[in-house]
């Protein structure tokens, strides 16, 4: 059955959110499906008089409105087959599209906050949206083109907190994008030790640790290969810092895709240091895709 679940975009009044809306219907018209363009509502404290809170809270609903009038005429403009809806919620930026993501595909976001408030740097609505989706959220990064052919799409796994998830997601869109997939995964290296280098003493357990990785990494995604036969996949191992890593892969990637730690207990409150940090440093627009629901 074919997920038509709409992309979500969040947006606020700036005159640089244009793009940002243009690359959502972008992610809508990929996947078939409607583009929602939400703008949060806050409403007025409830302190003074109820006649003066009522009209504050027209003012702020007509303002919200001609926002999302806005944006829909940006989006159909780039894709005019595009279905195009617009959303006033009201409440918060961050929890109104954590509660609206139950209903989404993907929520889209701006690298520097989204929905009702200024932009703010990355750490408020975007950081707080990635961390407690329950659908996948893609951030984007200013100055970025709506489509940048040619480039990969790059996926960083882990053996230890591997997200099934996240290699789905970045199957599916190198497929619907006809692009190549790199899975890529960062070897640790203790801090005191040096470098892997051809013909030292550590060679032999260099080569070994390779050699097992790949061959883990391998029976991960021969599924997905098999589903997805139309993407070449190429798998990279190399030592050192996965963020650093996945930032430097980024430089020249169409997309960056991570996965969070999962939706249960604590662990639903942390992103994971790795993720967190390429959606602070990574050069292209990055997706965190959620872990399924614990039992």
């Amino acid at each position: 059955m074919v997920d038509a679940r709409p992309v979500i975009v969040g947006v606020d009044d700036a005159d640089d959110q244009d793009a940002l809306v243009r690359y959502a219907a972008h992610q809508a018209a990929l996947r078939n499906v409607p583009l929602n363009i939400a703008h949060a509502v806050l409403l007025p404290a409830p302190f003074g008089k109820a006649a003066e809170k009522d009209a504050e809270a027209r003012a702020a609903v007509q303002r919200g409105g001609v926002v999302v009038d806005r944006f829909e005429a940006v989006a159909r403009s780039a894709f005019p087959s595009l279905t195009v809806a617009g959303e006033l919620p009201f409440g918060d930026p961050a929890g109104t599209l954590v509660e609206r993501s139950t209903e989404a595909s993907l929520v889209v976001l701006g690298h520097r906050g989204a929905g009702g408030f200024s932009r703010l740097p990355l750490g408020s609505v975007s950081l707080q949206v990635a961390t407690h989706a329950h659908c996948p959220v893609l951030v984007m990064r200013p100055g970025r083109p709506v489509d940048a052919q040619g480039r990969p799409i790059v996926v960083g796994v882990d053996l230890v907190h591997y997200s099934p998830e996240a290699t789905e997601f970045a199957f599916a869109e190198a497929d619907r994008r006809s692009a190549h997939l790199q899975v890529v995964h960062a070897l640790h290296r203790p801090a005191l030790l040096p470098l892997p280098r051809t013909g030292t003493a550590l060679e032999p357990h260099v080569r070994e640790t390779e050699g097992s990785a790949r061959h883990i990494i391998q029976e991960r995604i021969a599924e997905l290969s098999e589903r997805y036969p139309g993407v070449p996949v190429a798998l990279r191992l190399e030592w050192t810092h996965p963020a650093t890593y996945l930032t430097e892969m980024s430089e020249q990637a169409d997309l960056l895709v991570v996965g969070s730690r999962g939706r249960a207990g604590l662990r639903r409150l942390l992103l994971g240091s790795v993720s967190s940090e390429v959606l602070h440093t990574a050069s292209c627009p990055v997706a965190v895709v959620p872990a399924a629901a614990d039992g």
